[in-house]
């Protein structure tokens, strides 16, 4: 069938993710403001380490969730620019982010 386009802004083949992606700042973590809380919140009662603040790049928190995961040994996940590690365990990753040489700081509860 027939592509029966009207009208587009970023040439004919359709592929435009290029041209509206935003390009993702990739600070050292010296110059990053973290901020680790725990939270419960949309969990059903489990408790969640959430790390925010991050301006890097998702390759770079990737590689930073996975040492976390491996030296806290829990599981986590990255979500929105964001770090989650299952349980309560914000002291431990204070700790690890600043050995990491990331400014951290405990928030919240």
């Amino acid at each position: 069938m027939k592509n029966r386009l009207v009208y587009s802004e970023f040439g004919d083949n359709g592929d435009n993710d290029d041209a509206i992606a935003r390009p993702t700042p990739d600070l050292p973590p010296q110059e990053q403001q973290l901020r680790v809380q725990p939270t419960r919140k949309g969990r059903k009662g489990k408790t969640v380490t959430v790390i925010t603040g991050f301006q890097s790049h998702p390759d770079t928190l990737k590689a930073l969730l996975k040492s976390l995961k491996r030296q806290c040994g829990a599981g986590g996940s990255v979500k929105e620019n964001r770090l989650e590690i299952q349980g309560d365990v914000v002291e431990r990753v204070v700790a690890l982010l600043i050995e990491a040489g990331y400014p951290a700081k405990r928030s919240g509860g």
